[in-house]
C-alpha cells in the first residue's frame, strides 16, 4: 500500500491519501477494487466505511495529541529533540477518497489534511514537520491495520 503525502507549496499543511489495500471484515469492507469511481461511491457511503472514518478520527486525534517519537527513526538516531517544542498539528479534514489504482481499478481510501497551527500563513511546512506527518501517517496505518 502506498501512502501519498503531499505538502502544500504555499500553506503550512499537507494532505495524506491512504488507499485501502486489504479487505477490512470488521467494517464489512470486503470488495475494495471497483471498476469505476461511481462504484467506489457506494463503498464510501456504506455504514462500514462511516464506522472506519469514526475510528480513524479517534486514532488520528490520539496521534496528534501524542505523536510518535521521530527521534527513534534511523535518520534521527542520536539527535536531541527534547529541547524543541514542536508546534501542534491540527486535523483540518478527514474524509473518504476515491483512489485510482493500476489497470483501471479504483479503491476507497482515506483523505486527511493536517495543518501546522503555529506556522505563518502562505509558508510551506518545515522539513521536520513533514517528517512528523510521515511518522504519524505510518503509525496511523499500523494502528488501524490498513496494510
Amino acid at each position: 500500500m502506498s501512502i501519498r503525502i503531499s505538502p502544500d507549496e504555499r500553506r503550512p499543511s499537507a494532505s495524506i491519501e491512504i488507499p485501502l489495500a486489504k479487505p477490512l471484515p470488521d467494517y464489512d469492507l470486503e470488495q475494495l477494487e471497483q471498476p469505476t469511481p461511481r462504484d467506489v461511491d457506494a463503498v464510501l457511503v456504506s455504514q462500514g466505511f462511516r464506522d472506519l472514518v469514526d475510528d480513524a478520527r479517534g486514532v488520528l486525534l490520539d496521534l496528534l495529541a501524542n505523536p510518535p517519537n521521530i527521534a527513534t527513526l534511523p535518520e534521527h538516531t542520536g539527535l536531541d529533540f527534547t529541547s524543541q517544542t514542536l508546534p501542534p498539528l491540527e486535523l483540518a479534514q478527514l474524509t473518504g477518497a476515491i483512489c485510482p489504482g493500476d489497470d483501471d481499478v479504483y479503491r476507497p481510501g482515506l483523505w486527511i489534511v493536517l495543518r501546522d497551527t503555529h506556522a505563518q500563513p502562505n509558508t510551506p511546512l518545515s522539513h521536520i514537520t513533514q517528517e512528523r506527518i510521515a511518522a504519524i501517517a505510518a503509525e496511523f496505518v499500523k494502528r488501524l491495520e490498513l496494510a
